[in-house]
């Protein structure tokens, strides 16, 4: 078994603070300032820095930075020489310590870390808490650095199904626009307007065998029952969809509500049920998307609550009632339709009245066929990934605390065997 030293984090590692670049210190040209934004989406746009920074505070590839403020994670820098900004640590680990086994010990630690950070509204972690946080760490570097390498593996699988998800994403997204302007032809072939005919409408040119309409042509919608906040309970009873509740494409229910007593006869046309699509009527659209729902059966016996709209599809639609709203085009159509300044809202009417595409039958079950196996690949994707978390976890859990050890990974191979 691995032997362990208790040290404060302070004492494994050089927690050093960005620059504090002010607005006008940026460039068009120079050097990449990493703020956090960088960090969490490698797509965010870069600031640039042409003049001068202490030397700690310039990043190269593999150096290890810790965001300490507001969001709290860490990351391996691999995108190119750069400058650190303010409310960022750059964590250069002493030389008994690896820097990976570092990484995924503060991971590790991170949520008590997070207890003992300040601010309500916008935590925080101070070098005050780095000097009383005490962490469990191998003494070897070797047995540090094998701990690593095997989270690490994990980490790679991780962000190879995260890449794979983000690509099946791109793919529907894709397809399905071409699907809901162009259709299939007889030959299952994507119609081209060079060879097929199509016809002005109120949402551009479609195939002339199509029809524009509104969505209530196809779906009807219920809007849930007004019930009154002290009916409900924290522990307990039936589960209420509530606005808080609707995610994006599947239901949140992070922060739960329940009806505490029996619902009454009248109640009975509110329960969900497995496949039902609700939308969010109060704050749709957020910058994560439109908050639309599809229940699975572990979403139910729950309640619609007021302010959250059932769709209830036409026999014929009720597959591409689903692949229609989760399209962009429908969902930038439905936004135009938001109203409210402090709390954007739709109503019934407003969702009811958005302009649709109405296909002929046949490409309407053919593209809620296509849609349902996208769907089916991403949620095998996720449920893999969500493994790959779930195993990473354990791993941490039995590596980090010596539970299991790595010295057998470590023994030297016979190479007669």
């Amino acid at each position: 078994m691995e032997s362990f030293d208790r040290s404060a984090l302070i004492a494994l590692a050089d927690f050093v603070n960005g620059y504090a670049f002010k607005p006008e210190d940026f460039t068009e040209h120079g050097l990449p300032i990493i703020r956090i934004e960088q960090l969490k989406d490698s797509n965010a746009p870069f600031d640039f820095y042409h003049g001068k920074v202490p030397s700690e505070n310039y990043i190269e590839n593999d150096d290890l930075i810790f965001s300490w403020s507001a969001s709290l994670f860490l990351q391996i820098w691999k995108r190119g020489k750069a400058v650190l900004n303010q409310h960022l640590f750059k964590v250069i680990p002493k030389p008994n310590v690896d820097k990976l086994l570092l990484k995924y010990c503060i991971e590790f630690n991170l949520p008590e870390l997070t207890k003992s950070a300040h601010g309500s509204t916008m935590q925080h972690i101070t070098r005050r808490e780095l000097e009383r946080f005490f962490v469990s760490i191998p003494k070897k570097k070797d047995v540090q650095s094998k701990i690593a390498e095997v989270l690490a593996t994990v980490d790679r699988a991780i962000e190879q199904t995260e890449a794979l998800i983000a690509k099946y994403h791109r793919i529907k997204t894709g397809l399905m626009h071409d699907l809901l302007t162009r259709g299939i032809d007889e030959h299952d072939q994507l119609r081209d307007p060079a060879t097929h005919k199509f016809k002005n409408s109120p949402l551009g040119m479609i195939p002339e065998e199509w029809t524009a309409a509104v969505l209530s042509s196809i779906t009807d919608l219920q809007v849930g029952y007004a019930f009154k906040s002290r009916d409900f309970v924290d522990n307990g009873g039936i589960l209420l969809l509530r606005g808080d509740n609707v995610g994006y494409g599947q239901p949140d229910w992070s922060n739960p509500k329940y009806l505490l007593q029996n619902p009454a006869k009248h109640l009975k046309e509110y329960f969900l049920r497995d496949g039902d699509i609700v939308i969010g009527m109060d704050r749709t659209f957020t910058k994560q998307g439109c908050k639309i729902s599809v229940l699975r059966k572990q979403d139910s016996p729950a309640l619609l609550v007021q302010r959250v709209g059932r769709f209830l599809p036409k026999a014929n639609a009720v597959g591409f009632l689903n692949a229609l709203l989760s399209s962009l085009d429908f969902q930038n159509n439905l936004q135009k339709q938001e109203k409210g300044m402090d709390i954007p809202h739709l109503s019934k009417d407003e969702i009811l009245s958005v302009p649709v595409i109405i296909p002929t039958l046949r490409e309407m079950n053919e593209i809620a066929r296509i849609a349902n196996c996208l769907n089916e690949n991403l949620e095998s994707e996720k449920l893999s990934l969500l493994k790959f978390y779930r195993l990473k976890t354990g791993l941490m859990q039995d590596l980090l605390t010596g539970k299991v050890s790595v010295e057998p990974l470590l023994e030297p191979q016979n190479e007669d065997r």
